[in-house]
This record gives C-alpha cells, structure tokens and sequence, in this order.
C-alpha cells in the first residue's frame, strides 16, 4: 500500500470512527443502551485505533505467523461484514419503496413511538405522526394506536405526547385515540397493541397500517408478521437526510440484535 493511500485511508477510518462513537454515546447518554449503539460504539473505537495507531497494530500482527494469519482473517471477517450491509442496505431501500405507496383500506393504524425530550416528540417521531395524518383523515373508522412507554428520566408516555401532539397539532380528537404506554421496543408496540386491537373487535388478522421511519420498516414489517399480524402495512415517514445514513448503520445492527433476540 503506498504511502498517500495509507495516510488517506487512516484518515478516513478516524473520521468515520469518530462520527459513529460521538452518535452512540449521545444515544446511550439518554438510556439507549443496546445492541444497536454498543455494537457501532466497537466498531468505532476499532476504526479509530486503526487510524490512529495502525504501524503499532500491524507491527504487532506481523510478529509470527499466526497472528499475521488472524490479522488477515479478521479483515476478511469485515469484509463479509461489509457485504451483508450492502445487501441489508438494498432490501431496506426495497422496503421503503413499499412502504411509501398509497395505504390501502385498513382497520386500524399504529403509530411506533421513537423518543421525546421535554414532553415534546422528538424531530424523528414528529415525522411519523406528521406522515400518520392523512391516512387518519382519509380512513375515519380506522382505530388509532399511539404506542410508546415511558422512557429514560420520563414522566409521560410517549403514547401520551403522541396523542397530545395529534390534537394539538393536527386536530385528532383525543376520544379517537388510544394509547399504549407500557412498550419500550418495537416487539413491545407491536405485542402490547393487540390487547387493544382485541377490545375493539379487531383482529390481527385484519389490515394494519403500522407507521414508523423508513429505516425502520424493514424490522416492524419482520416483527409485526413473526407476532401474527397477517397483513401489515408499513408507512414509512422520511428520515432526514443529516442523520439518514447514520440511522441505517445503526439499524443494521438493531436487525442483527432482533434476529439473535428471535423477534422474527
């Protein structure tokens, strides 16, 4: 490897390193403490090291035969890796595309919570309601679920806040919406919902709109069909674009994590 490439790509490994430590940290600073960030959080500290320190490594590496062999194995190991997200990256991009045509006739709609800060929904979960709106307006005997529990250094359920900003925001009346305030993951929303579903006369054999980030529609849609539900219809909300990216690494892992967990 020559010398400007080397320099160019320890470079790039810092960066890359740096932006996925500081964006785990500040999720695990606010309780997010999960496969999904940890797991990035190595990966990060790994690429760092490389960066910063990747003569001393390879030194050590090349001292005997088998750790020149386990040097090479490792890369190799991350090269499978990388191609996995590659294919992980095509079948999100699959989903979305799904996920953001016309919702046909469904019987209920359940909204996934993602976070909120000062009783507020956070910019993420504000898109989700946002997108959930005119498929409330348009299908008005459709049962309306807002699902989240109360997180980290919280008083209200994001439940609550997603309701309050359904009215207060939109004009959804309160009296249409119910709230599902105990779930804290995904598998959660999705459980903890069919107790709802099932008091108001609905199955999860019906069809159901589940709205969430299009990042995450591929997990829901996995989810929501291992628990039962038989036809889910994911609605996919936009993620923006300064953080889209960094949300796909992330839910990469998530998936991994949900897959080891047996959530589908």
């Amino acid at each position: 490897m020559s010398k400007t490439l080397l320099i160019t790509t320890r470079t790039i490994l810092t960066i890359i390193g740096l932006v996925i430590i500081i964006d785990c940290v500040a999720l695990m600073a606010v309780g997010k403490i999960n496969f999904g960030s940890v797991v990035p959080f190595l990966v990060g500290s790994v690429f760092v090291a490389h960066g910063l320190f990747w003569q001393a490594i390879r030194r050590f590496f090349s001292r005997n035969l088998w750790l020149n062999r386990l040097w090479y194995a490792l890369w190799g190991i991350f090269v499978l890796w990388l191609i996995s997200f590659v294919i992980f990256i095509y079948s999100l991009q699959q989903q979305i595309k799904l996920s953001q045509q016309p919702a046909p006739s469904v019987a209920a709609i359940i909204v996934l919570g993602s976070g909120t800060v000062a009783g507020k929904p956070t910019p993420t979960l504000a898109k989700r309601l946002d997108t959930a709106v005119p498929l409330i307006k348009s299908q008005p005997n459709a049962v309306v679920i807002t699902s989240g529990g109360v997180g980290f250094q919280r008083t209200r359920s994001e439940a609550d806040i997603m309701a309050t900003y359904l009215y207060e925001t939109h004009g959804i009346e309160f009296e249409r919406i119910s709230q599902e305030g105990k779930s804290t993951s995904t598998e959660e929303n999705l459980a903890n919902s069919q107790a709802i579903l099932e008091e108001k006369g609905l199955s999860i054999t019906n069809p159901i709109a589940i709205v969430t980030s299009d990042f995450h529609t591929i997990r829901a849609a996995s989810i929501a069909k291992h628990q039962g539900y038989q036809q889910p219809i994911t609605v996919a909300s936009p993620t923006p674009l300064s953080i889209r990216y960094n949300a796909w690494f992330r839910e990469y892992f998530a998936f991994v994590s949900g897959w080891l967990l047996g959530e589908y």
